[in-house]
């Protein structure tokens, strides 16, 4: 998140005060949050950009007064009372192209390129223009009225490509690509910021997750290196937590810290260097099985995973018949789905299912390969399931195996993110578990 000061006002937006956040994001650098200077802390107003648990943080939001006005874009209602319910007076939906005023700042909610999820933030201190591009993709039909205000004096821009497909279908990932998408930099040509902020990333997995070799494709040198050659007259900031820059005389310099953050001092890798220092993409890192980064994971108890074997036998069934499915959708058709669950003591759960369309069933005595099969600790499972985890931080697993020509060539036309059935929980949001 991001906080910015006028002479008078101070708006926050997508606050944060946690780590890990969405359960296994670990801030980087690595950074403790003082819960008493913060809570003392007073805003004018909390801007919210959409409903993912890493900007929609309710645990974050517990350290705020209840008297500041919140400002959320979402078009679920539920996610505004989950606000409400903890007190918060004013909580306020927020619309594309209507500016807010708080003293000198104003803030204009712009389309994203999934406006149904996402939006983009022009913010205005006085002369200045910034663009706070959240971790959205700009939707095209707003470049003419963007560009039109260049240059921008500031732009904060989600610079990581994270390779979430890759994560959830590892034996079937193209290759990473370590460069910036052109899009990106025709648009950034196009705002011709004076500065920018490669943001929207900051954080690592457990220390032992292969996603810290696998998922982060573009390094902060790539991406300044990118910067430098179609626009050299723009100052490239890396901001990390707690650090802050202020406007001067067309420049923008550091200046002191937000004391309810304390920088802690980075852990070092075998090899002596900083491992937090960037990010270094090494596909030669061996990706460890499901059962394999299951064992990592606390055992649950006998009832716990009584709850899950019971939610996966009754009321997975009953939940993808309310799923939403195009006419597209690789589900939309008849098909086997296998579901193996993995405990840490190596323990293997199988579910088989039929797929009829709308309908799903339990099944038994599957003699061939499935259609579709999805692999997950049972402890994340029951993560999701019954607190509300999202898809992010499950190491779920699909379509582990090698089909023949025929499987491999369908499997690798399918949408991964469309196949993967979401479920809705009354906590927290996205559970994603097929």
């Amino acid at each position: 998140g991001y906080l910015f000061e006028s002479a008078d006002h101070r708006v926050l937006f997508d606050p944060i005060f946690e780590s890990p956040f969405s359960h296994n994001c670990f801030a980087d650098p690595p950074i403790r949050f003082d819960e008493g200077v913060i809570r003392k802390e007073q805003w004018n107003a909390v801007i919210i950009s959409h409903f993912h648990d890493d900007h929609l943080s309710l645990r974050s939001l517990d350290w705020i007064s209840r008297e500041t006005p919140i400002y959320l874009y979402c078009a679920f209602e539920e996610f505004f009372d989950l606000v409400r319910q903890m007190g918060f007076i004013e909580v306020h939906s927020i619309q594309l192209n209507v500016s807010l005023q708080f003293g000198g700042i104003r803030v204009t909610a712009l389309a994203a390129l999934n406006p149904e999820v996402d939006t983009l933030f022009h913010v205005q201190v006085g002369v200045l223009n910034i663009l706070n591009v959240v971790d959205s993709w700009i939707d095209p039909s707003n470049l003419p009225l963007l560009s039109a205000l260049a240059p921008w004096d500031l732009v904060l821009w989600p610079f990581q490509t994270m390779r979430e497909l890759a994560a959830l279908d590892p034996r079937r990932a193209e290759p990473a690509v370590r460069t910036l998408p052109p899009e990106w930099i025709e648009q950034l040509v196009l705002l011709r910021p004076k500065c920018v902020i490669p943001s929207a990333c900051q954080f690592r997995f457990e220390t032992e997750s292969w996603l810290n070799h696998h998922y982060f494709p573009i390094s902060y040198r790539q991406f300044e290196r990118e910067m430098v050659s179609v626009l050299p007259a723009t100052q490239v900031v890396r901001l990390g937590p707690s650090e802050s820059i202020k406007s001067c005389e067309g420049q923008w310099l550091r200046t002191a810290p937000f004391a309810g953050i304390e920088l802690l001092p980075a852990p070092m890798s075998e090899r002596g260097g900083d491992v937090y220092s960037d990010y270094e993409l090494d596909d030669s890192q061996l990706i460890p099985s499901t059962l394999e980064v299951a064992r990592l994971f606390p055992q649950l108890s006998a009832q716990e995973t009584a709850q899950v074997l019971r939610f996966c036998a009754n009321e997975m069934c009953e939940r993808y018949a309310k799923l939403d499915l195009s006419e597209d959708d690789f589900f939309h058709s008849t098909l086997s789905w296998q579901l193996k669950l993995y405990d840490a003591k190596g323990t293997v759960h199988t579910f088989q299912y039929q797929i009829d369309d709308q309908e799903m069933s339990v099944t038994a005595g599957m003699t061939q390969a499935p259609d579709w099969l999805t692999e997950i600790s049972i402890w994340k499972l029951y993560s999701a399931v019954f607190r509300g985890e999202s898809l992010s931080s499950l190491y779920l697993r699909v379509n582990d195996f090698e089909g023949n020509v025929e499987v491999e060539d369908r499997l690798r036309r399918v949408d991964v993110l469309r196949g993967v059935a979401v479920l809705q929980h009354h906590h927290a949001g996205r559970v994603v578990v097929g």
